[in-house]
């Protein structure tokens, strides 16, 4: 885990909920702590922070329930698999009858460096799988996303699905864990109906000696 000990001021979300907040990821032990599982990652954070769990099995993901900055939160870990992750996001915005603007995606991305994040308040899915099938199954890209960089290949000739699900060089850990860690509190501040400001203090910071 990239994150500190757990709090133990766990509020839970009482009734419906009101905003979801859902990583990106690949189910198994197979794929934990790998590139593609920076989502999973952002949301175990957040639960460690506020000491709720991940785990109750919900909309074809392992959620929990959360408040952050005021609103009641839904956390998802999709189990589809990153290229169906719209299954699982588009269940639960039915459900609970949530509009896509209080849906916010948290993804890797393989355009920005690894410690980097980007804040977008909308947009199309820039070549991201799990964005693209939940835009395709959702009908709108009006959804609010955090982008993990996690670097680009190391060599034109890699593959791609390879570098994708390859765990994190130990030279990476810190700038991940940078990343990582605004994610999640860019996360909060969306959750609290600020994404402008997260967008002006995380859209480019970058961790020192990177």
């Amino acid at each position: 885990m990239f994150f500190g000990k757990r709090r133990k001021n766990a509020p839970a979300s009482g009734g419906g909920a009101e905003f979801i907040i859902c990583g990106l990821g690949n189910p198994g032990t197979r794929y934990e702590n790998t590139r593609h599982n920076c989502g999973f990652m952002v949301i175990d954070g957040l639960a460690e922070k506020h000491g709720v769990v991940v785990k109750k099995l919900r909309f074809k993901s392992l959620t929990g329930e959360i408040t952050l900055s005021g609103s009641r939160c839904f956390l998802m870990k999709p189990t589809t698999y990153m290229n169906k992750s719209g299954e699982a996001v588009t269940e639960a915005m039915r459900f609970y009858k949530i509009p896509p603007r209080n849906v916010l995606v948290i993804c890797d991305d393989v355009n920005l460096d690894a410690g980097v994040i980007r804040v977008r308040e909308k947009g199309s899915d820039g070549g991201q799988k799990g964005l693209r099938n939940i835009i395709c199954l959702s009908g709108s890209d009006e959804f609010p996303r955090v982008r993990v960089g996690i670097g680009g290949k190391p060599h034109p000739d890699y593959d791609l699905a390879d570098w994708v699900t390859s765990p994190f060089l130990k030279t990476e850990k810190d700038a991940i864990e940078f990343a990582l860690a605004n994610a999640a509190e860019a996360a909060e501040m969306i959750a609290g109906g600020d994404i402008a400001g997260a967008m002006n203090r995380f859209n480019g910071a970058r961790p020192e000696n990177v």
